[in-house]
């Protein structure tokens, strides 16, 4: 111990928490954290355990006046990864906090109204208009997958039709609904954002944007027959409706935010899978070169039986 003085037990600071009647050392601390700091004093190196809190971590560090600084290469870089990840995200929970009512007066309705949007408890307005978007992107997702469940034959018809064929003017009606809602909803984010530039380059923004822009095209395309089959394939974009959810899902955000701070890991997940792929698919197309029934034309061509294999049999 007395080799870090500047520490909280390495120096004479450890006094406090020493008790006479049991003649020992008490600090009321997380023991988890507590092993791999105790592992600093012994072996002279400090190391970040990745499944710990990173701001219980630094807590703990900074009660026992043990600097960041001197974690081990092998673990420093990935600390500052996830310390720089944690600041983001506080930084982007501190710009939607609940405000003190005694500050509401002073508050523009341009702020009130993005308060309103970023925290829909903080009003009865602002939670029914939560869950009135929430109720029509449910409604818009269900819709547009139930228009392709086929509906039987109409009268006059020999082939049967979808149901977004069959009863073409309902759901037309309904998605017309769901389209209004949605665009009052991205105008009224639109105004009250506090930066109408950093809001637009959102991703959240620009899944609103795609998920009603096929609806007004289609508008357009509606008497051009040149583009008609174009309009056709820009309707899959109305699945994008779906994400809208992960603004009401606080699940979703979490989810989002541990599929980026494990970035890396899928990464080298991904890039691991494609060398088995290639190497696999190398292999079975040389073993079947010989045979004139060989499915396996290139090596390309045998990277879906690869695929399939090593996702279905592992």
């Amino acid at each position: 111990l007395e080799r870090y003085p500047d520490t909280l037990l390495g120096s004479s600071e450890r006094d406090f928490f020493y008790h006479p009647e049991t003649q020992q050392y008490f600090f009321d601390r997380d023991p988890d954290i507590f092993r791999h700091i105790l592992n600093f004093y012994r072996t002279g190196k400090l190391h970040y355990p990745r499944q710990e809190c990173i701001s219980a971590y630094d807590e703990e560090l900074a009660f026992f006046g043990i600097i960041p600084e001197i974690i081990g290469d092998c673990c420093y870089e990935e600390y500052k990864d996830r310390r720089r990840e944690n600041a983001e995200r506080l930084q982007d929970d501190a710009d939607t906090d609940h405000v003190p009512e005694s500050s509401l007066p002073s508050m523009t309705a341009r702020q009130r109204m993005w308060r309103a949007f970023e925290n829909p408890h903080t009003s009865t307005l602002a939670l029914v208009f939560y869950y009135v978007t929430g109720f029509f992107i449910a409604v818009s997702v269900i819709a547009n997958v139930v228009e392709t469940v086929p509906c039987g034959v109409s009268p006059g018809r020999i082939k049967e039709l979808p149901c977004g064929e069959r009863y073409a003017v309902a759901f037309f009606c309904l998605d017309t609904a769901c389209v209004m809602i949605f665009t009052v909803e991205y105008l009224l984010r639109l105004l009250a954002a506090p930066s109408r530039y950093k809001f637009v380059r959102s991703v959240m923004s620009i899944i609103d944007v795609v998920a009603i822009m096929p609806y007004y095209i289609g508008l357009v395309m509606t008497d051009n027959e040149d583009v008609s089959g174009a309009f056709v394939t820009l309707r899959v974009f109305r699945v994008f409706r779906i994400f809208k959810f992960s603004r009401h899902s606080q699940g979703l955000r979490i989810l989002g935010y541990t599929l980026k701070s494990c970035a890396s890991e899928l990464g080298f997940l991904l890039f691991s899978l494609t060398m088995a792929i290639i190497i696999f698919a190398t292999v079975m197309y040389y073993a079947e070169k010989g045979s004139s029934a060989s499915k396996f034309t290139s090596i390309p061509a045998a990277f879906w039986y690869t695929i399939v294999t090593m996702t279905t049999l592992g």
